[in-house]
């Protein structure tokens, strides 16, 4: 039977930060937007406080968890136990993509390891935690986080990956801001 929590105890955060994926979902207002679910990894989430966490938000192909997040804030991000005991995990909130050069950046990216093409860092204040038994999520063996979207990012260099973004990151699917 599922549980919802208050908040995200020492023992949630532990299990928390033994995952090494999740996935951020995130839905335009309009009826007709595309909803987006992407998965994440590379050591990139943080349990900042018990109703507060943040992760890094790398260079991609799209932009519509940041166009989403500006026009009206709505997140979920669930994670799956892989190995050991099933459970699913989502954690709802109110979220906003803290840019470089905004005020809170700095404080924020000294939770996190260094990684090149950096876009932003997802700040979520999170208003309702649950989990669920995951009995339906197979078992995976975790070999190894792929190092492609980081050495892409490197060998592009900063200026070539903040060019990329404003070619390919200004607005979301459905013509919504982006960076």
């Amino acid at each position: 039977m599922g549980k919802v929590f208050a908040s995200i105890d020492e023992k949630l955060s532990a299990w928390i930060n033994r995952q090494k994926l999740y996935f951020v979902s995130t839905a335009p207002l309009s009826a007709e937007g595309h909803i987006n679910c992407s998965p994440k990894g590379l050591d990139s989430f943080r349990v900042l406080g018990p109703n507060r966490v943040a992760y890094l938000d790398l260079t991609g192909s799209g932009v519509e968890t940041i166009a989403h997040l500006k026009e009206n804030g709505r997140i979920v991000i669930m994670f799956c136990a892989f190995e050991g005991p099933p459970k699913i995990v989502r954690l709802h909130g109110k979220g906003r993509a803290v840019l470089p050069g905004d005020p809170d950046f700095s404080g924020l990216v000294e939770a996190f390891p260094d990684r090149p093409g950096l876009r932003s860092i997802i700040d979520i204040e999170v208003t309702r935690i649950s989990d669920s038994c995951g009995y339906g999520v197979p078992e995976f063996a975790y070999e190894k986080d792929r190092d492609v979207l980081v050495k892409w990012a490197d060998q592009k260099g900063e200026d070539s990956v903040k060019a990329y973004q404003q070619e390919k990151n200004a607005v979301s699917i459905d013509g919504l801001p982006g960076v």
